[in-house]
């Protein structure tokens, strides 16, 4: 018998929806004399149009170019003369923008953020010399075996959702964008209706929500961009394979992977989650245990799974010797079907929920990363779900995620991407 969960499924904080659509989360930490603002956008790679493969990623670059208002850097001197720190990324499903500060220094340090975020300039020769920049960027992912794997990968699995495409875009997609159509692009997605705004610290809800209304208010005019409608990636029904042959790697990579639930089916994301540790989380998983420990047939080996807004993914990833690979591929299919066959021991399934629960707890000790955590959820579903992932994990049983498996985890459907070092034979006939 599960005991209940001992963390409250009761949001923290408080959700409010401005007038003009703008999403606002807030929770006081009165302990803390630090506040993190956290914007996040409905403005990930997904909504590129293909031709603008790349866009989305790049404006995040741009965002920090200035305005009509702050010169390039000026942002960046405001938070470093404040002691803070502000940093970004970019996702298939969001854009987020984040500035930690002193409490007493909210005031200074919001608005020229709101300001980058609602009415970037893009100056075009910022605009040049940044794709430069980016440009470097994809070159240096060419040089990580890893990257290309992933890569490679998700070209295989995601055959019809954009998530098959690098968020980074291509060099010759990127040499083609223009700033007009990134002003454009911006226009279209960074509306208040797309954006939350988390605030999480020492401020009280009302300075909060007063600054917020005070400077998110002047966004773009709406541009024309051209939309992208992202549908579901359907079942696979075969096992793609590919083969590439990389040089400077000395061991041999195996990327396994299988598309998984959506937003819109999260009990079944957090099954996912409790078989990804089962398999390969820790030395007493089933796959470390076997074929690291006492095999010696890998390396090393792990599992995940990343819940996304559409058609999730979840991977098995090892790194072993090339005489190895169909041997560990056999093995994995072998207690994939093992897993849809019986179910897991209670004191498995007790582990499991275990580090999940207590992972999520350690992920939820400063203010950053709640923030982070609601402004994910939100973009994705709702903020309200942040809290309930203990109790929703603790609620699964063995027979549940022998189901899964049986539903999702197919050890006949899935893609594989395999990555071999370059042997001298081969070099020695390229060079001759």
């Amino acid at each position: 018998m599960l005991s209940e969960p001992l963390i409250s499924t009761k949001f923290p904080g408080d959700i409010f929806k401005l007038a003009n659509g703008l999403t606002v989360i807030h929770q006081h930490l009165p302990a803390t004399p630090v506040v993190v603002v956290d914007v996040w956008v409905r403005a990930g790679a997904i909504v590129e149009p293909d031709e603008w493969c790349g866009m989305a990623h790049f404006l995040e670059h741009m965002i920090f170019k200035g305005t009509q208002r702050l010169v390039p850097g000026a942002f960046d001197q405001v938070i470093e003369r404040h002691g803070g720190l502000t940093n970004a990324a970019t996702s298939h499903d969001y854009a987020h923008f984040f500035i930690t500060t002193a409490a007493q220094y909210l005031d200074e340090t919001l608005p020229p953020l709101a300001d980058l975020l609602l009415s970037p300039a893009i100056p075009d020769i910022e605009f040049d010399r940044e794709r430069d920049v980016v440009l470097e960027e994809i070159r240096s992912c060419y040089d990580n075996p890893d990257w290309l794997g992933f890569q490679a990968l998700s070209e295989i699995i995601y055959q019809y959702h954009p998530y098959r495409r690098s968020v980074l875009g291509s060099e010759e997609q990127l040499r083609a964008h223009t700033s007009e159509q990134m002003r454009r692009f911006h226009g279209s997605h960074y509306q208040p209706e797309n954006m939350t705004v988390v605030i999480i610290g020492g401020v009280e809800q009302e300075s909060a929500l007063n600054l917020v209304n005070q400077s998110f208010t002047s966004f773009a005019t709406p541009g024309d961009c051209p939309h992208l409608t992202a549908e579901a990636e359907p079942p696979m029904t075969e096992i793609r394979r590919q083969e590439l042959y990389l040089p400077r790697i000395e061991q041999a990579r195996l990327f396994m992977a299988w598309v998984g639930p959506g937003v819109d089916q999260l009990k079944d994301a957090y099954g996912l989650d409790l078989l990804s540790v089962l398999l390969a989380d820790g030395r007493s998983s089933r796959l470390v245990r076997q074929l690291r420990e006492q095999d010696r047939l890998v390396q090393d080996i792990g599992s995940g799974f990343s819940l996304q807004r559409d058609s999730s993914l979840f991977t098995i990833n090892a790194y072993l010797e090339p005489e190895n690979l169909e041997q560990v591929e056999a093995l994995i299919c072998q207690h994939l079907l093992g897993l849809q066959q019986k179910p897991i021991s209670s004191e498995e399934m007790r582990r499991c929920q275990r580090l999940l629960c207590n992972d999520y707890v350690f992920s939820t000790e400063a203010a950053g990363q709640i923030a982070g955590l609601y402004g994910y959820y939100n973009t994705i579903a709702s903020a309200e779900l942040a809290v309930t992932y203990p109790a929703q994990i603790q609620r699964l049983t063995p027979v549940d995620l022998m189901h899964l498996a049986q539903r999702y985890l197919s050890p006949y459907h899935y893609a594989v991407t395999v990555l071999k070092p370059v042997s001298e034979d081969l070099l020695m006939g390229e060079l001759f």
